[in-house]
């Protein structure tokens, strides 16, 4: 197929994001829309299918395999960022979880400048894209493209987390998607029958023959087109043959947290002086184009041998999850836990503890992060990552906590029938804890960020998403939230999808 030349919109990657975007504008604009992705179809990759083989997407063929580091708050470790390159993004290949986390989150957007993006004004866009299996609620939406469900009939590792969270002192959490949510119980997930749903088989592959819809996968975006101001376009690449495509009415950024600044970047838009350092004439000083970056650390983890041999795999290796907080001081739950049903953790746990096969993890995830890291261009176009996981002391306290309440959790009488021994960590003293958190932190794959939305001088998008200083360009991912939600970023991203069709039409 030969790409078109032009279009009305042209959207830039088709994952969690561009795959409501497009479909959207389809539906409230009269406008002709084309779809760049560079990877391919999900569908017949039994790890994007299954929820139970998700990890086997992790450095797979379909995985951009991006590095983190090296890391100073961790011990110099470079780490894997997992990010799906196939139509649905990372949605097409994460863990399944959706999950919006907790009202301040997105109260704390409005309040920092991103106005009309309070819990209130965005809960309706969530509730647009799903269709929760217990039907419509004030909270919950019905019939939208997106199948979600409760996990039921837990495997005995996430029934023993919501166990223990209860005998802990936590109430028990029917509905992890509440406004304030607080306590342990069963995960939701974007699943149907034990398949994988998704904004890529809800909202996108439904409407790949509308006449007005154009989708080319395997087209590697290497530049914006910039006129007098103006994004008027868009060049990329299939087969080795270069394109570009004129956008009538908007080009939208829906790349990522990574490859949409990686684009502005390289167009010219980002802090002048790291633009003339690596060889790209500056077009506009726009400072916070790849600042800001933020990673939920999740420690892999607390490991245990089973005292039985486990049962097969179930849901999405999870299936429940708590939240609560590091300290009782502490407003708003900052910590969330995971119990995965394989032994889920860092290279550099297994080699200071081998690890059984029959053995399971409870992951303590920090949350609201403090530490703050940023992606930069380098010289041969690639990109430097640094995520400065746990290089805010705040941030340190927080997993230290998360491990101690951790090891209570697995102290409680659900785990302790299920263990026949800890595996790690091993001594629980303070600074034997923070070398462990140092060594298990891992990234949650949820980079965030990056091009954020507000009105101060370091903000890359005003609250319409659109590029501060250049017409006909907006941003509609994960790299526009200021501040990192207090759960899983799937859902988020979606609903910030669904807001910029709303903005754009």
């Amino acid at each position: 197929m030969t790409p078109p030349r032009s279009a009305d919109y042209v959207v830039v990657g088709a994952g969690s994001a561009g795959c409501v975007l497009a479909r959207r504008l389809l539906e409230t604009t009269d406008g002709t829309v084309v779809v760049l992705e560079a990877g391919g179809s999900p569908d017949e990759l039994g790890s994007s299918t299954d929820p139970t083989r998700w990890v086997e997407n992790i450095g797979a063929g379909h995985d951009w395999t991006y590095t983190y580091g090296p890391e100073p708050g961790l011990d110099g470790r470079t780490l894997l960022l997992s990010r799906g390159r196939v139509l649905g993004g990372s949605g097409s290949t994460n863990a399944l979880v959706w999950v919006r986390g907790q009202r301040a989150d997105y109260d704390g957007w409005a309040a920092g400048g991103a106005t009309g993006w309070g819990y209130d004004e965005v809960l309706p866009f969530f509730r647009r894209s799903e269709d929760w299996q217990d039907g419509a609620s004030a909270l919950r939406g019905a019939g939208g493209p997106v199948r979600v469900e409760r996990c039921t009939d837990l495997h005995p590792v996430a029934q023993a987390l919501v166990e223990a969270g209860v005998s802990h002192g936590m109430p028990y959490l029917d509905d992890i998607n509440v406004a304030e949510p607080v306590g342990a119980g069963p995960i939701n997930v974007d699943a149907h029958d034990g398949v994988r749903t998704s904004t890529w088989t809800g909202h996108l592959r439904p409407v790949l023959d509308h006449e007005r819809l154009t989708v080319v996968t395997g087209a590697h975006v290497t530049g914006l087109t910039l006129r007098g101001g103006r994004c008027v376009g868009v060049g990329f690449r299939v087969d080795g043959e270069t394109h570009e495509i004129r956008a009538g009415r908007e080009t939208v950024l829906c790349a990522g947290s990574i490859d949409s600044p990686r684009l502005l970047l390289s167009s010219g838009i980002g802090p002048a002086e790291h633009l003339r350092a690596v060889g790209v004439e500056p077009v506009l000083d726009l400072p916070g184009v790849g600042e800001n970056l933020q990673e939920h650390p999740i420690l892999a983890g607390l490991c245990f041998e089973a005292a039985e041999e486990l049962p097969p795999l179930r849901d999405n290796l999870e299936g429940s999850m708590a939240f609560w907080r590091s300290a009782p001081d502490v407003a708003v739950p900052d910590l969330t836990f995971v119990s995965v049903q394989i032994p889920y953790v860092s290279a550099e746990v297994a080699a200071a503890h081998p690890v059984p096969a029959n053995a399971f993890v409870l992951a303590p995830g920090v949350m609201r992060v403090r530490s703050r890291g940023r992606l930069r261009l380098t010289a041969d176009g690639g990109v430097d990552l640094r995520s400065n996981m746990l290089t805010d002391p705040a941030d340190v306290d927080a997993a230290v906590a998360g491990v101690e309440i951790g090891l209570e959790l697995a102290d409680q009488p659900a785990f302790r029938k299920l263990v026949a021994r800890r595996v790690a960590p091993g001594a629980t003293d303070r600074a034997s804890l923070e070398q462990f958190v140092r060594r298990a932190a891992m990234p949650y794959f949820h980079p965030v960020g990056t091009c954020a939305m507000g009105t101060d001088e370091h903000a890359v998008v005003d609250p319409q998403l659109r590029v501060r200083g250049v017409e006909g360009l907006r941003v509609a991912d994960a790299s526009v939230m200021p501040t990192i939600t207090s759960a899983n970023t799937n859902a988020p991203t979606v609903m910030i999808a669904e807001r910029a069709a709303e903005l754009i039409a």
